[in-house]
């Protein structure tokens, strides 16, 4: 079992938590997993607003400009053919969506890798609690300093012990983002350069990765037992 220190805000050692092997080992990092997990949330971010002209719906007269034989000239039958200056786009883009579908079990995947791999470079902090005596920005800068966290920050809470004073302290943070522990993505974890979890968020969410792990090793082996046994 891994352990990690749980500080308080001042920097202090107050405890430690075991982490279990299964999800925060050096083994447990897959970057080709992390790379398909950012690659899709960025997709879910495009606007996918950018738009062309068809032919139908280019300004111009529909007529046909001249005679199709005699003349010597090229055929042609309108002014907003493609080919032509303010003519219409051929196969250009059009608004649409670019998210896809992204399986649970692959997401879940790439969060234990981004936890384990913030857990390796000692960029993941467990603080005893989040919460401090008032709702002053002020404060809250001074207590990040004291955890060495001086560039960008995730803080992590739990949804039931999440406070007023922390929303309010820590909203005009300049690169600090506040997140519950269900809300969190691999993205976020990989985009903030140190991690600060509270003690409770993170207990439930290794809690929440455990049960899904050891799911998947079930079915793991419920499978190849029902193919050895065919």
């Amino acid at each position: 079992m891994a352990n990690v220190d749980v500080v308080n805000m001042n920097g202090d050692k107050v405890g430690a938590m075991e982490l279990a092997d299964g999800l925060f080992g050096p083994d447990q990092v897959n970057e080709a997993l992390l790379w398909e997990a950012v690659k899709q949330y960025r997709a879910s971010l495009r606007q996918g607003t950018a738009a062309t002209k068809s032919r139908s719906e280019v300004a111009g007269s529909g007529k046909k400009l001249w005679k199709q034989k005699g003349t010597g000239r090229a055929r042609i039958g309108s002014v907003r053919s493609a080919i032509w200056r303010h003519g219409h786009t051929v196969h250009g883009p059009k608004p649409r969506s670019y998210d896809y579908a992204f399986p649970r079990k692959k997401l879940l995947g790439a969060l234990r890798s981004a936890l384990a791999a913030k857990l390796a470079d000692g960029k993941l902090t467990v603080v005893d609690t989040l919460e401090l005596g008032e709702a002053k920005t002020k404060l809250y800068r001074a207590a990040l300093g004291k955890l060495q966290a001086n560039r960008t920050v995730l803080l992590v809470e739990n949804g039931k012990t999440l406070s007023r004073n922390l929303l309010l302290g820590a909203r005009n943070l300049s690169g600090v983002e506040l997140l519950l522990n269900n809300e969190v993505h691999p993205y976020d974890l990989l985009r903030y350069e140190r991690v600060i979890f509270s003690a409770a968020a993170l207990e439930q969410l290794t809690g929440m990765l455990e049960k899904s792990a050891s799911k998947r090793k079930t079915g793991a082996a419920a499978h190849l037992a029902g193919s050895e046994a065919a």
